[in-house]
């Protein structure tokens, strides 16, 4: 377990691995290899590496699908997250800053598309499969045991476009869930990024206001944001990349990290001689948890590397459903992720800290919908 000197936070979590997964766990401390056996691998051209610098761009698909994503690989590194106090716009919550180390990763060159989400979401590859259920793939029996979202009780895209724009107005969990899934079904794991890792591929080796430099005049080269998105999301990669080959880092939608939401900053983490390695914020709560990037119905400021949202309970306002459904955020129009996937993966006991409801409350709700209940 990572030592408490290296996290943010880090509360007692439901560890409980799925249970499409019965081969045994390793020993703990056992070093897991990139491609576990457990899982079937779907085969990939350029999504082989054991070393960082064998690592490539490549493009992943969906089985039961024609849905494909793009992976760009991120160099480990060591960087200082946080803005600096004189910086414009600077928000308290930003700092102070903190030196912190990352492993190698890939991360998707863009936010989770509705071509990509809507498989999950609404099990359209449920339709593409063989009537002869031993001829079943056995990714798809992985993922079958996954839990998906329940309908919708309106348009989730709100009529601002589905093929090639952005998936929005998902909570967290279901976002969680969507990579748990996605490893399923490449034998891949995939998760959100972290806060940390999230700012750090945001930033790609600058430590300018925004990845491509100090001056506002340049963003609309660059970002979707409330001066020029015409009020709605825009197809994912119709920007200018940051240096690293990542689109839409900086707005058109804000993005899902695995963090809590820390409205003091990162003050309680003690400055140390050595940087940290890999922090996070483990939540405590449902509210607020974090989310990066800006969107298109944001201010330049907003969309500064730096910049950091929390998550409000005011976001599922009209879901009419009682409880208030752990799928949806009826009232966000601005919030989708991407994913990332580590180079070396954590021990499989592990996974689970990555994907599963971490609050009682969703788990209870989850396990009644598993039976069949709202």
């Amino acid at each position: 377990m990572p030592s408490p000197s290296n996290l943010l936070l880090f509360p007692p979590l439901l560890l409980t691995l799925a249970a499409a997964i019965e081969e045994p766990l390793p020993d703990a401390g056992t070093p897991v290899a990139v491609q576990p056996d457990a899982l079937p691998l779907l085969e990939v051209d350029g999504s082989v590496a054991s070393e960082p610098d064998e690592m490539r761009a490549y493009t992943d698909r969906i089985l039961g699908s024609k849905a494909t994503f793009d992976m760009v690989p991120v160099p480990g590194g060591t960087f200082l997250m946080g803005s600096p106090s004189d910086e414009d716009d600077r928000h308290p919550a930003e700092g102070p800053q903190r030196r912190v180390t990352i492993e190698p990763f890939w991360m998707g060159a863009h936010e989770v598309t509705w071509d990509a989400y809507h498989v999950f979401m609404l099990k359209k590859d449920l339709s593409k499969r063989p009537a002869d259920p031993a001829k079943l793939a056995p990714q798809d029996r992985l993922a079958d045991a996954v839990s998906r979202p329940t309908p919708p009780y309106v348009p989730m895209d709100f009529n601002m476009g589905v093929e090639g724009y952005p998936a929005i107005a998902m909570t967290q969990f279901a976002a969680k869930q969507y990579t748990k899934w996605l490893t399923m079904k490449t034998g891949r794991f995939h998760r959100l990024p972290t806060e940390a890792e999230w700012e750090y591929a945001c930033r790609a080796g600058t430590t300018t206001r925004w990845s491509f430099g100090d001056d506002p005049s340049k963003l609309d080269d660059h970002a979707w944001h409330y001066e020029n998105s015409d009020d709605g999301y825009h197809p994912v990669g119709t920007r200018k990349a940051n240096p690293w080959g990542l689109y839409d880092m900086h707005g058109n939608v804000a993005e899902w990290v695995l963090d809590a939401y820390t409205a003091g900053g990162y003050g309680a983490v003690e400055e140390a001689d050595e940087p940290l390695k890999g922090p996070v914020a483990w939540p405590r709560a449902e509210y607020p948890r974090c989310v990066r990037g800006g969107s298109w119905d944001d201010d330049p400021e907003d969309l500064r590397s730096a910049a950091r949202r929390g998550s409000k309970s005011s976001w599922k306002q009209i879901d009419p459903q009682i409880p208030k459904s752990i799928w949806y955020h009826t009232d966000v129009r601005t919030v989708g992720f991407r994913v990332v996937r580590p180079l070396t993966p954590p021990p499989r006991e592990e996974w689970a800290r990555y994907w599963e409801a971490d609050l009682e409350h969703i788990a209870e709700i989850e396990a009644r919908q598993r039976d069949g209940e709202r």
